[in-house]
């Protein structure tokens, strides 16, 4: 494993159509995809790549740019919330020694797709310029249209590109953070409001939540299932075994997924009787990725 690749991970808002997503995730040359997960009820494709810095950011770019020809967000249909094509663009830093490397390197992507694309990006987390964009959800309140609104009357300002919503393309979410893992837990209800209700009780901001997660609740049209969909943004502090295990205190769970990568540490202890979708070790556990691409 080369202690220097750093790994990006965008998510962009289509997950039907096969054709436009290899062609996506081919665009992001010269960085290279570790993995690539698309859901069609999410409307959502989520890639993985790895690069040195610079080529990390090229590749970004690259992408970006596929998007904007590719994707038409009135066009979209799909679960996931969201505000642009290219919707979020986090560079991840494993380790607290690239943590200024994944900053730069965002920031350089960022810019130069402001400029070059005429695409605006907003910086959220820990890069985020204002209070209010910090957090993802409080951006993408109102969907597209929404944040549209508040950048043309100046209540939101984006960090590059121009004081406006792309047309086609909307506006790019981007960060710089450690890893967080995006988990799925399906149940064997279609209640949707069975899900909602989970959802609402696991999440870090109730009585009691677990911490570090932020959970919705999903009715899944194509497996006929309602879905508790996660992001465990501290596996240390919550591994998914305790959201499974949370997660099945309320309602019985039919499988599990992971959406992208995770570090090896948030896999300790899984539950046996859960199958987690389509999972290879190979692929899908973060360090051995690296180590064999």
């Amino acid at each position: 494993m080369t202690p220097d690749l750093l790994v990006a991970v965008p998510n962009l808002s289509e997950g039907r159509d096969r054709g436009a997503i290899d062609l996506l995730g081919r665009s992001f040359a010269p960085a290279r995809r570790l993995d690539t997960h698309s859901d069609a009820d999410h409307g959502r494709s989520v890639f993985t790549l790895a690069a040195p810095q610079g080529e990390l950011a090229t590749g970004l770019v690259a992408g970006a740019r596929a998007a904007v020809e590719l994707l038409d967000l009135a066009r979209h249909s799909g679960l996931h919330p969201h505000v642009g094509a290219l919707d979020v663009m986090p560079v991840v830093y494993r380790t607290e020694g690239q943590r200024g490397a994944a900053c730069a390197e965002v920031l350089a992507a960022a810019g130069r797709i402001g400029a070059e694309l005429e695409l605006p990006v907003i910086l959220y987390g820990e890069l985020a310029t204002r209070p209010e964009h910090r957090e993802r959800a409080e951006l993408r309140r109102g969907g597209p249209a929404g944040l549209a609104e508040r950048i043309a009357s100046g209540a939101v300002v984006p960090d590059f590109g121009p004081a406006r919503a792309h047309p086609s393309a909307g506006v790019v979410l981007a960060a710089a953070r450690p890893p967080l893992v995006a988990f799925n837990v399906d149940l064997e209800t279609g209640d949707v409001e069975v899900a909602r209700a989970i959802a609402a009780d696991i999440r870090e901001s109730a009585a009691g939540g677990l911490p570090g997660v932020r959970a919705i609740g999903l009715y899944l049209v194509d497996r006929g299932r309602a879905q508790v969909s996660a992001n465990v943004h501290d596996h240390r502090a919550t591994s998914l075994r305790d959201v499974v295990e949370a997660v099945r205190a309320h309602a019985s769970v039919a499988e599990a997924e992971l959406v992208g990568l995770a570090p090896a540490a948030a896999l300790e202890g899984f539950p046996g009787d859960v199958a987690l979708r389509g999972f290879d070790p190979r692929r899908h556990v973060l360090e051995e990725a690296l180590r064999s691409n």
